[in-house]
């Protein structure tokens, strides 16, 4: 029978996937050959190349359709199946993912989308493409596309010539292929058409391009060094660009986007509402405003003509007394431009400890009477300790409880007459969050007058911020107030970036959220090195003054910032266990704030060794008096530590004396965790010594108190050499139970041996036996066939036998009738013996021979078969 041949089932014939009705042409048996054949008649055609079972593809469906509705009139827009088996698209296209989308302008392309699959993003990308330059014919023009906050590249072009000038349809090419490159469209493309308006950058001659650039100089493309290709053009802007700020598009899948822009270094990540179609983007063009202002490092260049009508619109308004006061100083000392500023913190109170004097240190330079004139490029080291050491001279000056008051002094260098030292300093709780404050606040500028040599004169007002010294220190000028150039001016310098709220909102909420608001605005700061984020208030609202003074909060050297912690919200306790989960929120109030001593076990749910101490922690607590010892344990991997509390060695156990929080003490790693070392740690740093002198009723407590402890600890010995005994019992019969099993152990060792060599010995008499019985075999089966060939002899005697006895009845039976014959011859020729004997005699002599030849022949014969 042959043999079965597998059935398969055909595929289903292909079913049109957009509605027929529809502006999309939908080729949905894979006809790419006929695509192409319409490309030809159109000079703008979007590919939609998609699977019908890919849900990628059924949502971008409607976004495609949509877009299309809007734009058909301009743009064909063609869907190819490329999932079809038959269609000329699978076997010519192999794409890793669906859909795809392709444009192409006339013979150029294809030019691949990948931004969000989002009808808005899709409609600005091919209208991008639509229209790759912006022709600017007039000087307003000119400054709003160079106002922009994207990179502008300038082209040039008197349309006198026919059809188009030399260089045009190239520079209209490096449009196209920026395009292919960066589908975020991050490169702006310009045509200027008026010489008037060209000679406002300094382009004179027809053909050259301009690279705009805000914080650092502009550039004219090199002819002479690179040829003037589309490619040469496109790769000079893309390496030359500057990226004040960056839009971040995850787009869903598995990427390292987020992770290679956050390893670059600090970020700040600003979510807002954001619809690429508006005309209009104030939000943005705030943040834009701040991070030009943040990152343009280079005053002494001049402004560009371009841009002088911007410069009017970044000043604020200040007070005029502000100014007058500015004015004063301005005429008694000449101080440099940037002055090398410091921040410091002064020691603590020892009663108040989580409150502290943050003092702004600057060195000033003078000149008085001094002929020449000074120069300060850099921040000098001598000088910067100089203004620590008079500082700290002076620190009595500022010393305040709690105070609400900035005060500032100025006081002389030790060093040269012609500088001073300027100070001005406030008192800031360590967990002080609340920096919020009305924008008349923000705006407002605090009257703060100086005195020198430690005089003082105090306002009483608060500010926003603790670092915002513009505000306060009259060694700036108006034009500093700003966070211009702080990129250049800190260690902390950090990289913007923009996210649509609407499409990626879930990182925000990743990122500290709030889940319940309407207002999609957020904006955070992203540490990876230091491990650490922080979280714009949601309450404030998202404007240019309140992400400066974040931006400035965190480039200052002692951060007032708080670190956002993640807490485990699903953590719910009851009260009555006798080990305290502590979390992030509770944190400080069961730890820092708490009257007791407390034991904290860091541990982890993937931790096995710390799961094997939770009997001994349960003992401990039931051990100690909960009055005045708590046990508690934090769970590491679901709840952020600060910094100062991290640990990388799991279970830490870490003790906080009562009246010491901040003298915690570490359990030693190479000690054992167990009942007796944990009371011993616990009681070694418990105990301390008053700085009160302690009553007899203090001492009485005490001594009761150690009394009851040593009471406690006598009861737990007796109870732990109770059962000491009874483990020795216990180790007593289990030695008489392993002598008993080792003995019982040696017999059966002593039978094993025994079998062994009986093993040993009936395997030899079984191979022995087998080789008997296989000879015997032999022999009987030779035995066998001697009998069979005996038996056949046998059977052929038999035969013979026979054959005999037949013979020898015939020859008796012929000689008996021989003698019949013989008697009567006899009797009738006796008279005439004579005469006729010799006749008779001759016939029966023949006759004999005859009967002897046949005897002869048949015992040959016999003979010849027995032999056989």
């Amino acid at each position: 029978c042959s043999r079965a041949k597998d059935v398969t089932m055909p595929a289903k014939l292909p079913v049109s996937f957009f509605p027929p009705r529809s502006a999309v042409v939908d080729l949905f048996r894979g006809q790419l050959d006929y695509a192409d054949q319409l490309r030809q008649g159109s000079d703008i055609v979007l590919y939609f190349f998609y699977a019908p079972w890919c849900g990628q593809s059924i949502a971008a469906r409607e976004e495609i359709e949509l877009v299309a509705s809007r734009l058909s009139d301009q743009v064909l827009f063609v869907a190819v199946n490329c999932w079809w088996n038959q269609g000329k698209c699978r076997k010519q296209k192999h794409f890793f993912y669906f859909p795809v989308i392709h444009l192409y302008h006339q013979s150029f392309g294809p030019i691949e989308y990948k931004g969000p699959m989002s009808a808005v993003y899709i409609e600005k990308f091919v209208r991008r493409v639509m229209t790759p330059l912006l022709y600017i014919s007039s000087r307003s023009k000119l400054l709003d596309f160079l106002s922009n906050y994207e990179p502008g590249v300038l082209g040039y072009f008197e349309f006198n010539a026919s059809p188009q000038p030399p260089g045009y349809l190239t520079f209209f090419t490096s449009a196209l292929h920026a395009l292919k490159k960066d589908y975020l469209g991050t490169i702006r493309f310009g045509v200027i058409t008026d010489r008037r308006v060209a000679e406002e950058i300094s382009l004179e001659h027809s053909g050259s391009v301009y690279l705009h650039r805000h914080a650092n100089t502009s550039l004219m493309y090199p002819k002479d060094i690179m040829n003037y290709t589309a490619e040469n053009i496109c790769k000079w802007a893309l390496e030359n660009r500057e990226m004040l700020i960056r839009w971040l598009r995850p787009h869903g899948g598995k990427s390292l986007l987020l992770n290679n822009e956050l390893k670059k270094g600090p970020a700040l990540l600003i979510f807002i509402p954001y619809n690429p179609l508006a005309e209009i983007h104030p939000l943005l063009d705030e943040i834009t405003k701040v991070a030009l202002e943040y990152h343009k490092c280079n005053k002494s260049q001049a402004a560009e003509p371009d841009l002088q009508h911007l410069g009017d619109t970044d000043s604020p308004a200040f007070d005029s007394s502000v100014t007058d006061a500015h004015l004063k100083l301005s005429e008694t000392f000449s101080i440099t431009k940037y002055p090398c500023c410091n921040t410091v913190v002064l020691p603590q109170w020892h009663s108040i400890s989580r409150t502290h004097n943050v003092c702004e240190l600057c060195v000033n330079q003078t000149l008085g009477v001094k002929p020449d004139k000074v120069h300060v490029p850099h921040c000098n080291f001598l000088e910067i300790e100089a203004a620590l050491d008079s500082f700290y001279l002076q620190e009595h000056t500022f010393f305040q409880v709690i105070s609400n008051t900035i005060e500032c002094s100025n006081f002389l260098s030790f060093y040269s007459p012609f500088s001073y030292y300027t100070a001005c300093c406030r008192t800031v709780n360590r967990h002080f969050l609340s920096f919020i404050s009305s924008e008349k606040t923000i705006f407002q500028t605090p009257k703060v007058a100086f005195s020198s040599h430690g005089k003082k004169d105090n306002t009483q007002f608060s500010i926003p911020h603790i670092e915002d010294r513009n505000c306060f220190i009259p060694d700036l000028n108006i034009s500093n107030i700003n966070i211009t150039g702080l990129s250049c001016r800190t260690n902390k310098t950090l990289n913007l970036y923009l996210l649509d709220s609407n499409l990626f909102w879930i990182y925000a909420e990743r990122l500290g959220a709030s889940r319940s608001t309407h207002l999609k605005e957020f904006a955070a700061i992203v540490d990876m090195k230091e491990e650490v984020h922080y979280v714009l208030d949601q309450n404030q609202s998202l404007v240019g003054p309140t992400l400066e003074n974040f931006i400035k909060n965190f480039s200052v050297l002692y951060s007032p910032l708080k670190r956002h912690l993640v807490d485990d919200s699903s953590v719910h306790f009851q009260e009555q266990r006798v080990i305290t989960e502590v979390t992030t929120n509770t944190f400080q109030e069961a730890v820092f704030l708490s009257e007791k001593n407390v034991l904290l076990l860091y541990y982890a749910q993937w931790c096995g060794f710390c799961a094997s101490l939770n009997h001994i922690f349960i003992q401990l607590a039931r051990l100690l008096p909960p009055d005045n010892f708590t046990v508690a344990r934090i769970d590491v991997t679901r709840n952020d530590l600060p910094w100062e509390f991290m640990t990388d060695h799991l279970p830490t156990i870490l003790f906080f004396p009562h009246q010491r929080k901040e003298q915690s003490v570490k359990f030693p790693e190479d000690f054992p965790v167990n009942l007796p070392n944990l009371l011993k740690f616990i009681l070694h740093h418990s105990s301390f010594s008053s700085s009160e002198p302690c009553t007899k009723e203090c001492r009485h407590k005490e001594s009761v108190l150690q009394q009851g402890h040593i009471s406690h600890l006598e009861r737990e010995i007796q109870k732990l050499r109770s059962e000491i005994h009874a483990l020795h019992q216990a180790h007593d019969q289990l030695e008489a139970q392993l002598s008993e099993a080792r003995r019982e152990e040696q017999r059966l060792q002593q039978q094993k041996h025994t079998l062994e060599k009986q093993h040993k010995t009936l395997q030899l008499h079984s191979e022995q036996l087998q080789a008997t019985y296989d000879q015997k075999n032999q022999e009987l089966l030779e035995m066998a066939e001697k009998l069979q060939e005996l038996a056949d002899a046998s059977e052929n005697l038999l035969k013979e036998n026979a054959l005999l006895r037949i013979l020898v009845a015939s020859r008796e039976g012929k000689l008996q009738s021989k003698d019949e014959i013989k008697e009567p011859l006899q009797s009738e020729q006796t008279p005439s013996e004579g005469n006729n004997a010799s006749p008779s005699t001759a016939i029966a002599t023949l006759e004999e021979k005859r009967i002897d030849n046949s005897d002869t022949i048949e015992t040959e014969h016999s003979s010849g078969n027995r032999t056989e």
